[in-house]
């Protein structure tokens, strides 16, 4: 693990993350809405952000894959939430929890490889640890308890086919991608 204390560039890399990811977020917002008012019809509206979740569990990948530090992850994950709220995404502050919690997720499996080695196993980890607690956090939010199981399933198993692919399989590739370009180093 790395104990080292972080630079500017490492602040300037985050910074870069952050704010990429907080725009690729509110875009996947604007497209789940535009899919749910799609699904609305046939009463399946609820399910139209949930193709879309694994990209939202992506930025803290990106960041421990390079960063490999305590914390990076859900920071990260935390700032790209606040610029995608003062960029326009109309479920407002509430998104900040949702990244905290989404960050915890990834964090966690990062932090059972003590931040070294990380492999698909590890960002396929962290998927599943985010879905489960994004899943349990918005099922208190938005009380799934009161809808039929079918639907409830329906949105688990969608929500972790999203994050199996994009947070645990295409952020793993991006950064393996970045890291064999030598524009960045992982540091850790």
């Amino acid at each position: 693990m790395n104990k080292k204390p972080l630079r500017l560039r490492d602040f300037l890399l985050i910074s870069f993350i952050c704010v990429l990811f907080g725009v690729f977020y509110l875009s996947a917002v604007y497209a789940g809405g535009m899919l749910g008012g799609l699904l609305a019809p046939m009463g399946l509206g609820i399910l139209g952000y949930e193709p879309f979740y694994g990209i939202w569990f992506m930025a803290p990948v990106f960041t421990l894959c390079i960063i490999r530090k305590p914390g990076i992850g859900i920071l990260t994950e935390i700032i790209a939430a606040a610029i995608e709220v003062l960029l326009g995404n109309m479920f407002g502050v509430i998104v900040l929890v949702s990244g905290f919690i989404q960050g915890l997720g990834v964090e966690l499996a990062f932090l059972s490889r003590k931040y070294a080695n990380i492999t698909y196993g590890t960002t396929m980890l962290g998927a599943v640890l985010a879905t489960v607690f994004s899943f349990l956090w918005t099922g208190f939010r938005s009380n799934y308890l009161a809808l039929d199981w079918h639907v409830v399933t329906a949105i688990f198993i969608i929500r972790l086919l999203s994050a199996l692919f994009f947070t645990g399989y295409l952020s793993k590739l991006l950064c393996d991608k970045l890291l064999e370009t030598g524009v960045v180093k992982a540091r850790g």
